[in-house]
C-alpha cells in the first residue's frame, strides 16, 4: 500500500520513466543501516588522540603524580566546605590556643628565655609587616566597623582565611562568612604573665579587611600604603 502510494505521488510530479528510476534508487535500493555509523575522524582529531595517548603512556611510565585539582573542582567535590557536625566552637578552641602561642612568638612577646625575648613595646611600625604576613587560622576576630551594620559585633574563630572573606565559627556554633571588603576587624593577643605579677593587658590590633584580600604568602611580599578609608 505504501509502495503504491509513493509511486503514485512520484507519477504526479515526474514522467513514468523518471518516477520508476527515482522509486528504484531512493526506495527499493535504499541502504538500511542496522546501527548508526560514526563519521570518519578528521586528521586533526587523530593527531590529538595520538598526542593524548602518548602523554598518558609517558605519565604512566614515569609514574608522575596527577595534576592538582582546580578551585572549581574543589568546590564541586565539596572539599572546601565544613561538615555540619564539625561546625562547633569547642572543636576550634585548641586551634585558637595554638594561634595565640604562634602570634606571641612572631611578635617577640612570648616571654621565653633564649630564642625569643619579650619586647618592651609593640608598635604599628614593627608589628605591621608581621601581621600582614601572618596566618589567621585560629584567630578570634571581631567585626568592629563595617558598611553593613548587621555585621558589627560578630565574633568568632577563623576557620578559613580565603582571599576575599573570613569564615568564622561563633560561640553559638554558627558558621559565618564575613567579607573583608569595607570591614575592620579587631583581635587580641594575651601577654604571658610572670609569677607574682598581675596579668598584663592583652595586645589589641585592628586590621582593615581590604588590605588583607590576598593569601598569607602573597601578603608577605606586598607593599602597603597609608590611605584614607572614606567608606568606614
Amino acid at each position: 500500500m505504501a509502495t503504491n502510494l509513493t509511486q503514485e505521488l512520484l507519477n504526479r510530479a515526474h514522467s513514468p520513466a523518471t518516477a520508476d528510476q527515482i522509486h528504484a534508487d531512493r526506495v527499493v535500493k535504499r541502504p538500511f543501516l542496522v546501527r548508526p555509523s560514526s563519521p570518519k575522524p578528521s586528521a586533526r582529531a587523530l593527531r590529538r588522540r595520538a598526542r593524548d595517548a602518548k602523554h598518558e603512556a609517558a605519565r604512566k611510565r614515569k609514574n608522575l603524580k596527577p595534576r592538582p585539582l582546580s578551585a572549581a573542582k574543589k568546590r564541586a567535590l565539596g572539599l572546601l566546605e565544613i561538615p555540619k557536625e564539625q561546625q562547633k566552637y569547642a572543636i576550634y578552641e585548641p586551634l585558637h590556643s595554638l594561634w595565640v602561642g604562634y602570634m606571641r612568638e612572631i611578635l617577640g612577646v612570648s616571654g621565653k628565655e633564649g630564642e625569643y625575648t619579650r619586647r618592651n613595646e609593640v608598635t604599628a611600625s614593627n608589628a605591621g609587616p608581621i601581621l600582614a604576613s601572618a596566618d589567621f587560622h585560629g584567630c578570634l576576630l571581631e567585626v568592629v566597623r563595617s558598611r553593613c551594620v548587621d555585621r558589627v559585633g560578630l565574633k568568632g574563630i577563623v576557620v578559613r582565611d580565603a582571599k576575599f572573606v573570613f569564615e568564622i565559627i561563633t560561640a553559638k556554633n554558627q558558621l559565618k562568612t564575613v567579607p573583608k571588603e569595607h570591614t575592620v576587624f579587631r583581635f587580641e593577643v594575651p601577654l604571658p604573665s610572670k609569677e607574682g605579677e598581675e596579668e598584663p593587658r592583652p595586645l589589641s590590633f585592628e586590621i582593615v579587611g581590604e588590605q588583607f584580600q590576598n593569601r598569607a604568602p602573597d601578603r608577605a611580599t606586598k607593599k602597603y600604603k597609608m590611605h584614607y578609608q572614606p567608606d568606614l
